[in-house]
């Protein structure tokens, strides 16, 4: 994968090929860009479950020419159960199990909003259309990826005792199911169905809410009926920095948007004329602490903020903090790290220029590890990273939204190029953003080339342990050196890592060509036409 996918009328994005397929068969039909991103969500739930599911988070950006960028908030937040006394004796909340299932799934909300925009646009592809591969691979199924096969093996032993989790993902045997397996979850296929019949806010609200909410007590879990009818998605107004390429945009609070833009707009700043030496790592390396460093004092569910983050991405803050940045020395790291999640991103740009830039993820592999018994759908962990303590940032309470690694991101260049681009990888996914857009926007480089040239991360993600900055062992070896002897305590992976995440880009030149790339380090593909 050396060269950017080129296509003319529309062209997805995803981190499985049948996912990115469900997308370009909804573009055929005549659909708009976002309804060929919720065709691939859906059907990425299905084919790639130990990264995403409907049980899941989402956020969404997207943009029609001559229209500012809209945000989608989809986070889920606690149930109004969810307090210290659900957690009395616990040092933290629990990672696994009914009590880390403690938010709303807020991603089918986000489906449904996100519709609602691509219905402003003119969009007509009726629901069920839409969802038609999801349920099809869900009833009748589909090989089972080497991603899958590798991450249930090794997540077996923490999920195989858990609330359905066996019964689903296991086979018969109790072990992992191997590479090119058919595998069928028939029980979300009728979920999906029931959807396709009921509408997405069935999931909340209606006969399917009812369902669900069931399947979660008898699981375990603290969310409740009135919890799901209580949630609504939200239309957002994305933050964003001007850059001398172009202006960047992402989403504001729980999310680390704010994290992802400041990288970018520091490294802006830095001078820096060469890709991939030195002076590019060592300078995105240390604007992602200036950033992080912010990021983890103050972003949390935005209702208890103090600050507002988008006066970091001013010109004033921004060269003064750029200013504390030492071109040769590294700043003294680790920082306490945010954990890592699995997520996937996919984007999406069809004839008419109208670009998704779309984000679903449960948090860790196969989220909370709960898959409900009648309704096949696993829910997510994302409030495992509240905090129990007093006085901490994200703190544990009810009705309150989690902080979100979750982040998609899109350019509005000044060359008159439309660029959607994001990453999966938890603390990984500001870095690696930063990476995939400074090669190609900043130094020029082809699209996918910029997303399968060896990649860093600085932290730890997908249960790592480590603080350290990891590199790809693809890197010089003189370069390596060169970023130990500043102070960086280095540490070497094999290549192609999935420590570095899943990346993927989309892009649409003035005269309507457009692009996109995805990330040899997943199970992904581009589709086109």
């Amino acid at each position: 994968m050396l060269h950017a996918a080129q296509a003319a009328r529309g062209i997805v994005t995803a981190p499985h090929g049948l996912a990115a397929q469900a997308g370009l068969a909804v573009l055929r039909d005549g659909g708009n860009a976002i309804e060929a991103i919720v065709a691939a969500a859906a059907a990425i739930a299905v084919v790639y479950p130990h990264m995403n599911s409907i049980g899941g988070d989402g956020f969404w950006l997207v943009h029609a020419p001559g229209a500012p960028p809209i945000g989608i908030d989809s986070c889920g937040a606690t149930g109004a159960g969810v307090d210290d006394a659900l957690y009395a004796g616990m040092a933290a909340v629990p990672s696994r199990g009914p009590l880390a299932a403690n938010t709303v799934a807020g991603a089918i909300s986000g489906w449904q909003a996100a519709l609602e925009v691509a219905a402003e646009w003119g969009g007509t592809m009726a629901l069920p259309r839409l969802l038609e591969d999801a349920i099809w691979y869900a009833r009748e199924g589909f090989p089972v990826s080497g991603n899958q096969s590798r991450v249930t093996e090794a997540k077996r032993g923490e999920l195989a005792e858990i609330a359905g989790f066996a019964d689903i993902f296991l086979t018969e045997l109790g072990t992992a199911p191997a590479p090119g397996m058919r595998f069928r979850n028939a029980r979300l296929g009728e979920t999906l169905a029931a959807l396709a019949e009921e509408g997405l806010d069935g999931f909340y609200r209606g006969r399917l809410g009812a369902r669900i909410a069931a399947d979660l007590a008898a699981a375990g879990s603290p969310i409740t009926a009135a919890d799901l009818a209580s949630h609504t998605a939200r239309r957002v107004t994305p933050l964003s920095v001007r850059l001398a390429s172009g202006r960047v945009y992402n989403l504001p609070p729980p999310t680390q948007g704010a994290a992802s833009l400041m990288i970018l707009g520091l490294f802006d700043r830095l001078g820096v004329a060469e890709p991939d030496g030195f002076d590019h790592l060592h300078g995105l390396i240390e604007a992602t602490k200036q950033a992080f460093l912010l990021r983890d004092a103050h972003i949390a569910d935005p209702d208890f903020m103090d600050v507002d983050p988008a006066a970091w991405l001013g010109d004033e803050t921004l060269d003064r903090v750029a200013a504390d940045i030492d071109p040769a020395r590294a700043l003294p790291w680790p920082q306490p790290a945010a954990p890592g999640g699995d997520t996937v991103w996919m984007g999406a740009i069809d004839g008419e220029g109208r670009a998704a830039s779309y984000i679903q993820s449960v948090y860790w592999e196969f989220g909370s590890g709960v898959a409900l018994g009648e309704t096949g759908i696993v829910w997510q962990n994302r409030g495992a990273s509240f905090s129990l303590s007093p006085g901490a940032r994200n703190r544990l309470g009810p009705g309150r939204k989690p902080f979100h690694t979750l982040n998609p991101a899109l350019a509005l260049l000044a060359d008159g190029r439309t660029l959607a681009y994001g990453a999966m990888g938890g603390e990984g996914q500001p870095q690696t953003q930063a990476a995939v857009f400074t090669r190609h926007v900043g130094f020029g480089r082809d699209l996918q080339d910029a997303i399968t040239a060896p990649r860093w991360l600085l932290g730890r993600t997908w249960g790592d342990e480590t603080t350290t900055l990891k590199l790809e062992s693809r890197f010089d070896p003189e370069l390596i050196d060169a970023l130990a002897a500043a102070g960086h305590t280095v540490e070497i992976v094999e290549p192609f890592s999935d420590l570095m995440g899943h990346a993927g880009a989309v892009s649409r030149r003035p005269d309507g060509t457009l692009e996109g790339a995805t990330d040899p380090r997943s199970d992904g593909g581009v589709a086109g036409y």
